[in-house]
């Protein structure tokens, strides 16, 4: 082993995965033709020594440092107009090089140590097609070749342990013999004096105040959140510079794509679609943003759409000291949309040096459709919204998805959101869109198509996991909202709903944890995701940090019951009754039929003493016990006798409490029909005891929900023999002779 100064090029091709995922013999035979025909007899021409190719990547060593930069611009040059040829829309195979003068170590015909590791960093920061040379390197050629140089600054990197001087080779000429964005003389060596000043009283403060982050531009920047142990990213949305507006949602959907993309890394901490769409419109500078989300690198862009070309432009910047890692520009067509997202996806990964597992590297290569008609209808569907919506603009959610489907019935994510609307239908009760029945069953075969085209489908396992939890299979849920992290562990609403999953069956502290990571990846979180994280911290017999989320998720969501309901409970229990009792008012002036009854079926899936506590709130708070505060005589109350003949062979006629009429058959097996303008079904009944019980498939949660049934004897009481009251209903009728 001998260590001695060397020249190191690093050299690696852009985007090679996803080439090869295109054209892996087409993609691996233009390497090795580049390789023989232009890169190795250049490597001869200036004195290098090919050492090893690395897959995509190559190590070259030179006596000279002059030698390993001239060969690098002819290679650059010789590459740009052999791929120049190929056309604007043929696909590239670019490199970028890396070039450091350093300490190398040499064994056999190999070589290694940290003069190979910062040509392998500095080759990281060039563009496709360019080269960056690490400071030595600058020292020794700015003055010999006739190119210019673009500073990038002190830049840290990972495995050396201090920051390096990073600079980009131009080959403009208008660029050659000059030097960008470098302070020069007695003010750059002032500057760097109160740079390290600033650094050491940050490290001081940051001691004692983890959440501040002090960089050497600015000592004062003040972080909202603890910075994660991992690179913490903010993707900001992209602005659709097309001048139409009918593109917005092209610029939306790219920015959703690659959040959810890089929600799906590890190694990553990604902030929620929510949070960063609420900073739209802020003119704030990147330092601020940053701060305010909590994170150290933020990706910007912009996106224009001309007929069928696609512009656009991208640039992930390190918020700490306000420099670009990285910034492409792509000139495609509109058929390359993906191409182009899984290139970003891949440089951030790189520019930021995280390691995937090899199930990462099989979703992140994984393309949603290759129907892009199906996938622009896909992201209309995703701009309207999925739940707490109004039913107009559900309706319109679900076309965009079913569009998307009829154009390709393989497309998993538009199937997952069907899901997602349908289960939110079903769980909450509503019979706005489908009656519960349906509802039910869409959520579980579009959840489980989803399921069977693409196995790690988060959503679809979120769904399943609500499925499965209201159906009391709580072990099945917990497995499935597991599965749903694993896969999208950045994904802020699977985190939330695990963490329901998790507290409603007991399992507190493990869903505190989840939730509050789930608000950190969403520090802006929506009405929906703030009623998630109250109902859990309240479910957790934490009512000081579940009142005000559930407070302001009320003021987004007003007529929401779910929002009403859970802060009567809560004011309840906290003491706090003049509060409590004016919700209740509120709840009952929107929904009449609110009644204890009700929601004992309802979460009749969670732990008995959570359901206990949660009715006992409502109770003390005036929710009455029947629809719209029905107290029936124990005298007038049916008994099992008179039930039995009441339901044997007869039909009742009569009108629901709001005016609707109704009829209903019972035959002498103990089956029902019921028809009323709007609904028609047919289920099964039960007498027991005292109570009138009926069950029809796919309603109420497949519940068997029991009832009463008493004389009408109270004046002015509609002209009605009987009077049936359950959980959903308040019933006057007679039976018809």
């Amino acid at each position: 082993m001998e260590r001695r100064l060397a020249a190191v090029l690093i050299a690696d091709v852009v985007g090679y995965s996803r080439l090869s995922r295109l054209d892996e013999e087409g993609t691996r035979l233009r390497f090795q033709s580049d390789l023989c025909t232009i890169l190795e007899p250049l490597f001869r021409e200036h004195h290098g020594r090919l050492v090893k190719t690395m897959g995509d990547g190559l190590l070259v060593e030179f006596r000279s440092v002059v030698d390993a930069a001239q060969c690098a611009i002819d290679i650059q040059k010789h590459k740009a107009a052999a791929e120049d040829e190929r056309g604007p829309d043929g696909e590239r195979l670019d490199f970028r090089i890396g070039i450091n003068l350093g300490d190398i170590i040499v064994e056999g015909d190999d070589i290694h140590g940290d003069g190979v590791n910062i040509a392998d960093r500095v080759q990281g920061l060039a563009h496709p097609g360019g080269i960056a040379i690490s400071g030595t390197a600058y020292d020794q050629i700015s003055s010999k070749l006739k190119v210019g140089f673009a500073s990038l600054g002190w830049q840290p990197v990972k495995g050396i342990g201090e920051p390096i001087r990073v600079y980009r080779v131009l080959l403009e000429p208008e660029a050659a013999g000059k030097t960008f964005g470098e302070k020069k003389g007695r003010a750059a060596r002032q500057s760097v004096a109160i740079g390290l000043a600033a650094l050491v009283l940050g490290v001081a403060i940051a001691w004692w105040q983890p959440w501040t982050l002090i960089s050497s531009i600015d000592s004062a920047q003040r972080f909202a959140y603890p910075l994660s142990d991992q690179p913490s990213v903010a993707v900001l949305p992209f602005i659709n510079v097309s001048g139409d507006s009918g593109h917005d949602h092209l610029a939306e959907g790219l920015t959703d794509d690659l959040i959810t993309e890089l929600s799906k890394v590890s190694g990553l901490f990604v902030i929620a679609r929510h949070s960063v769409f609420a900073l739209r419109g802020n003119a704030t500078k990147i330092q601020d943003v940053a701060a305010e989300l909590g994170v150290r690198y933020v990706l910007e862009g912009t996106l224009q759409r001309t007929d069928q070309r696609l512009r656009i432009n991208v640039k992930l910047i390190d918020a700490a000291s306000g420099l670009s890692l990285w910034a492409e520009r792509y000139d495609r067509q509109y058929a390359d949309l993906f191409a182009v997202q899984d290139d970003v996806i891949g440089k951030i990964i790189a520019a930021l040096e995280v390691k995937l597992s090899e199930g990462e590297r099989d979703q992140l290569a994984r393309i949603p459709t290759d129907n892009l008609e199906a996938y622009d209808n896909y992201m209309r569907a995703e701009q309207q919204g999925l739940i707490w919506r109004d039913v107009e603009t559900n309706r319109q959610t679900l076309a965009f998805y079913q569009r998307a489907i009829d154009l390709d019935p393989d497309f998993a994510d538009a199937h997952a959101g069907i899901a997602r609307v349908a289960v939110d239908v079903w769980r909450n009760d509503y019979n706005y869109l489908w009656s519960a029945a349906v509802a039910r069953k869409i959520a579980y075969d579009a959840a489980g198509q989803a399921l069977k085209l693409d196995a790690n489908n988060a959503r679809a396992h979120t769904v399943l996991a609500l499925l499965q939890l209201v159906d009391g299979r709580a072990s099945e849920a917990r497995q499935s909202a597991l599965r749903a992290v694993s896969v999208q562990p950045n994904d802020a609403e699977a985190l939330a709903n695990l963490a329901l999953v998790l507290v409603q069956t007991g399992e507190h502290q493990q869903a505190i944890e989840d939730i509050e990571r789930a608000l950190r990846l969403d520090p802006s979180p929506s009405s929906t995701l703030e009623l998630m994280a109250g109902i859990v911290y309240y479910t957790a017999r934490r009512l000081e940090r579940a009142i005000p989320l559930i407070e302001s998720a009320r003021e987004e969501l007003p007529k929401a019951e779910a929002v009403r309901e859970y802060l009567i409970s809560a004011y309840a229990q906290r003491g706090d009754q003049a509060s409590a009792a004016a919700e209740a008012a509120e709840l009952l002036k929107l929904f009449p039929d609110s009644n204890l009854t009700y929601y004992s079926y309802l979460y009749d899936y969670w732990r008995e003493e959570d359901l206990h506590r949660h009715l006992f709130g409502l109770r003390t708070a005036g929710i009455p016990e029947w629809p719209f505060g029905f107290v029936g005589s124990p005298s007038d109350r049916l008994g099992p006798a008179e039930l039995q003949q009441l339901t044997n062979d007869k039909t009742w006629v009569g009108t629901h409490k709001n005016g609707t009429s109704f009829a209903q058959f019972f035959d002498k097996a103990g089956n029902t029909a019921y028809r009323s303008s709007n609904t028609s079904i047919t289920g099964r009944i039960e007498v027991k005891g005292n109570q009138l019980c009926e069950k029809y498939e796919g309603y109420f949660l497949d519940r068997m929900v029991c009832g009463y049934v008493y004389r009408n004897t109270a004046n002015g009481q509609r002209s009605a023999d009987y009077i049936n009251v359950t959980p959903q209903a308040l019933k006057f009728f007679s039976i018809q002779q």
